[in-house]
């Protein structure tokens, strides 16, 4: 067999790493001597770097390098590490033929004779520069990221490991929790529960929740450095690798105590306004159940009161009819109640002194409460009087100690207080000064669904027949009218506290009326021709019986356009006692038409509401309903005489 000589096979194996070289045009491979100066040069050097071989080659290297790093020796320390450890690598610029600027992966080897002889270096640069452009866009979103989630002083954003150990911290991770990065970093991120939340394992299920579905996403109390609670919304997303495994978790807190306490202020005035609007519907209702039981209590009150003229001396007779009198009259009490709470109930408001009114209702609040409950009245001397309806006033106290009464069935102590204050619109009442009338026993009190009831109209818990749920309403409806406010507080087995607040009274108290001698009915004024108007016929037929039986003559009228063709129509009408509620048009409305077309009218109006126009005239008298005849001979007396 024929074998080719050593220089044969030399030779053909030079070619063929001169072909190798010669084809790769990523690279710049070229040799150097053992100083520098360039001996080769291979095509991928002439792409990357615009030298052909005949320009570089007897040329230093150096001429590859900026300027400040020529200055700086670096071109001399790469050969000599090279030559000293074997290998240099490096990344760094380097400059172009033309002036342009490439990153370049720069690594040298030395090429050493068999004697140990440093012949020279074996060059390779690789152009990085894209791959550097991509590095340093990334550090730089890296960075403005960083940067973002710094700045981000709302929210706490930060990260956990898998096992939920904090791994960083932001700004707003140490404005919400109050924590220095130093002190939360590598500790367990359950330290900002609760101790009860905790306990029930609540972090390690928001972070298996997280891993499960992708997200977990709540609200709840969460705990600052400095102890304090806060209403926290809180998201926790997974954190993957290129692989699919969990690396760790993104948390974000934020702190919405003030939008919770919003929200819930808001849903608060929701259930006050719908609880005001249940008990205005509820006043109407009872506004008009209250009239129309007026009207039928004034036909009883007066049937019996003409009943009673023609009885014959039988004590029996009369003690019946006394009982069927009594008991109307409660129902006329209760018919005040219903307007009252209704704010219909027609006031006559006075200047008040508060603590001479209960110092002359003392013996009758004794009476009342019994002799195992203790009154204590407290009051400042020099209190404002305050303006509100006298009677009014006294029913009222007399309620709140009724109620005070039955609350402590074994005995107890009812105080009574009162203080001035200053009212403002958070208070819900107008500004100026106030009168707080404070009544506190010590009875056994009311659980908070029995007080928040508690002014509800015919709501009682009183046994049956002992109580018509009226008494605090009432109560709270002179208190509105008056332009105050009546307020309860209470707690089961702490007693009830009622507060009433009135309006301190700005006008000066006018001189008491000399007291004018008032004959009896019957001798009280001359006969008259009087129109009699009302939609109700029981009570048409009522009060023109009691007109007549005073000596007057009536002409009876079912409404105000009736009532108008009477007046009209009949000369020597001298008086017009009209109701105020009537279809078509009002009572007030039809004495308007009167006084334009007949000034000599006198004219009395009767009601038992309080919503009456302000001005009804100089020649109107007001008469309240239900009257009996006394009341009203007194109001044909008085229009008379005015």
């Amino acid at each position: 067999m024929e074998h080719p000589s050593p220089l044969t096979t030399r030779f053909s194996t030079e070619e063929r790493y001169r072909l190798l070289v010669e084809a790769v045009a990523d690279y710049a491979i070229y040799m150097l001597d053992s100083e520098g100066f360039v001996v080769s040069w291979n095509p991928g050097a002439q792409r990357l770097k615009g030298y052909s071989e005949g320009e570089i080659v007897g040329r230093h290297f150096s001429v590859f390098y900026e300027p400040d790093d020529v200055r700086d020796g670096l071109p001399t320390r790469a050969l000599a590490t090279a030559a000293r450890e074997g290998r240099y690598e490096a990344e760094g610029w380097r400059r172009k033929k033309d002036g342009g600027r490439f990153w370049a992966q720069v690594m040298v080897n030395p090429i050493v004779s068999h004697g140990g002889e440093l012949l020279g270096f074996a060059k390779v640069t690789r152009d990085l520069t894209e791959r550097r452009a991509a590095e340093e866009a990334l550090r730089r979103s890296e960075e403005q990221f960083t940067l973002l989630v710094q700045a981000v002083t709302d929210y706490a954003i930060y990260m956990l490991d898998v096992d939920g150990v904090i791994t960083n911290w932001n700004a707003g991770a140490q404005r919400t929790k109050g924590y220095a990065p130093h002190e939360v970093v590598g500790t367990s991120f359950s330290r900002f529960y609760r101790q009860q939340d905790r306990e029930r394992g609540l972090p390690a299920k928001a972070l298996a929740t997280a891993a499960a579905e992708g997200r977990f996403e709540g609200e709840g109390w969460r705990v600052r450095k400095d102890g304090t609670e806060f209403w926290a919304n809180v998201v926790i997303d997974p954190i993957f690798d290129a692989k699919g495994v969990l690396i760790g978790f993104a948390k974000v807190t934020r702190d919405i105590t003030e939008k919770r306490e919003a929200q819930l202020a808001l849903e608060q005035a929701r259930e006050a306004l719908f609880q005001s609007q249940k008990l205005d519907a509820i006043g109407q209702l009872t506004g008009g159940v209250a009239h129309d039981f007026n009207n039928l209590l004034m036909v009883v009150l007066t049937s019996l009161e003409l009943l009673r003229r023609g009885l014959p001396e039988d004590q029996r007779l009369h003690r019946l009819l006394d009982n069927a009198v009594q008991g109307a009259k409660r129902g006329v009490s209760l018919t005040q109640r219903m307007l009252a709470f209704a704010r219909r109930q027609e006031l006559r408001p006075v200047n008040v002194d508060v603590p001479s009114l209960i110092s002359g209702m003392r013996e009758m609040l004794e009476r009342t409460l019994g002799p195992t409950i203790r009154i204590d009245a407290n009051f400042p001397a020099g209190l404002s009087p305050v303006r509100v309806d006298h009677n009014q006033l006294e029913l009222a106290i007399l309620n709140l100690a009724v109620n005070a009464r039955d609350a402590m069935p074994n005995g107890g102590s009812l105080t009574l207080e009162a203080s001035e204050v200053e009212g403002t619109p958070a208070d819900k009442l107008a500004k100026g000064g106030y009168l707080r009338l404070s009544f506190a026993d010590s009875g056994s009190g009311m659980n908070a669904a029995t007080l928040a009831r508690a002014m509800e109209p015919f709501f009682t818990t009183k046994g049956v027949g002992r109580g018509t749920g009226l008494g605090l309403p009432m109560v709270h409806g002179l208190a509105i009218q008056s332009g105050g406010k009546f307020v309860l507080e209470s707690s089961e087995g702490a007693g009830t506290r009622a507060l009433l607040w009135l309006p301190v009274s700005t006008e000066a108290s006018p001189p008491a009326p000399a007291p004018t001698p008032v004959p009896e009915a019957r001798e009280r004024v001359a006969a008259h021709l009087v129109v009699a108007v009302d939609d109700d016929a029981l009570v048409l037929a009522g009060t023109a019986s009691m007109l007549e039986d005073l000596g007057h003559k009536v002409l009876c009228a079912g409404s105000a356009k009736e009532a108008l063709e009477l007046v009209r129509g009949t000369p020597g009408v001298g008086i017009v006692i009209s109701d105020q509620v009537m279809p078509g048009m009002t009572g007030a409305q039809l004495f308007e038409v009167l006084r334009a077309e007949r000034p000599d009218l006198l004219l009395i109006l009767a009601s038992g509401y309080a919503d009456l126009p302000a001005d009804l005239g100089p020649l109107t008298l007001r008469l309240s309903k239900p009257f009996d005849q006394a009341q009203l001979a007194e109001a044909i007396f008085r229009a008379t005489r005015d």
